[in-house]
């Protein structure tokens, strides 16, 4: 949801934006006219779906897809096909003529998903988005889907938000992690700060319900007590408050202050106020932001 908002793809209602701003390039995406967004839509921001088997259309061929694309592009008709065959060559699509012709019930999921990602390439944008990419997706494949997308970031220069909770994903593509629990940002930092260096109760318990290669066959893993919030009715105070084995009476009271916990490396817990008990999650040195601070980060 949060995502689809970046390109304003929420329906309205019941999706709308209560306030604040979604900066890109240094404009507000909010206050584009209908022109601009189509135009930023697949131009300097490219999406691709969740679910590759459903998001293409059934009915038209691969081909005819990809042209689509790069005709709202304003492509000479004469070069659309040579186009479209380069790109499925550069996301790694084998016989490429053959696949150009064939539907999308004729291609394996992984082969799909490429097609995806080679309509999100057309307009080579500055930035895509990832919803899921690897999700319906064997081991195997999900592996080349993820070579496929950090050679293309090297090739094209192309930033990659990257929507997942596949840890293993995380590790592999990312730079920064945003962990975001009932709706909120809960934590944030670089990869080795949301691995090695945990800050949130929900983020440690993400890291302990995973196996790990040293996990031992009689080993049961971790799981999280509890079910998610209700977001119809959200708690007033930390939405993770419920299932928080360190929960306090002020967590379920009042929402977290944001707290600075190393140099790009923040978390909103109270476990970090200088009044806090001493746990496992406590970190030294924990600077409380100001309000303004972390908002406009």
């Amino acid at each position: 949801m949060t995502a689809q908002c970046i390109l304003r793809l929420n329906p309205e209602p019941p999706g709308f934006f209560g306030g604040g701003e979604i900066l890109f390039d240094g404009k507000d995406i909010l206050k584009m006219s209908n022109k601009e967004m189509r135009k930023l839509r697949g131009g300097d921001i490219g999406f691709v779906f969740q679910d590759p088997m459903t998001s293409l259309n059934p009915t038209m061929r691969v081909g005819n897809q990809i042209e689509e694309v790069f005709l709202g592009r304003g492509v000479d008709k004469k070069f659309v096909k040579e186009r479209s065959l380069e790109i499925m060559k550069q996301v790694g699509i084998n016989d490429a003529e053959k696949r150009y012709r064939q539907y999308p019930h004729e291609l394996s999921g992984g082969m799909k998903q490429r097609v995806m990602i080679a309509i999100a390439l057309v307009s080579k944008p500055s930035l895509i988005i990832c919803d899921e990419p690897t999700t319906s997706l064997d081991v195997t494949i999900e592996a080349q889907i993820l070579d496929l997308l950090l050679e293309l970031r090297k090739q094209m220069g192309t930033s990659i938000i990257i929507i997942t909770h596949d840890l293993g994903v995380i590790a592999r593509l990312c730079d920064r992690v945003v962990v975001m629990y009932g709706g909120k940002v809960v934590e944030k930092g670089l990869v080795n700060d949301i691995f090695y260096d945990t800050a949130h109760p929900y983020t440690r318990g993400l890291m302990s319900s995973i196996a790990r290669l040293d996990t031992k066959k009689d080993e049961k893993l971790s799981p999280i007590e509890g079910t998610p919030p209700d977001l119809f009715a959200p708690p007033v105070g930390c939405p993770f408050a419920a299932r928080c084995e360190f929960a306090m009476d002020v967590c379920k009271e009042y929402p977290p202050e944001t707290y600075k916990v190393g140099e790009e490396h923040e978390t909103s817990c109270w476990l970090q106020h200088a009044y806090a008990p001493e746990t496992v999650m406590r970190k030294k040195n924990a600077v409380v932001l100001e309000k303004g601070e972390a908002k406009n980060e």
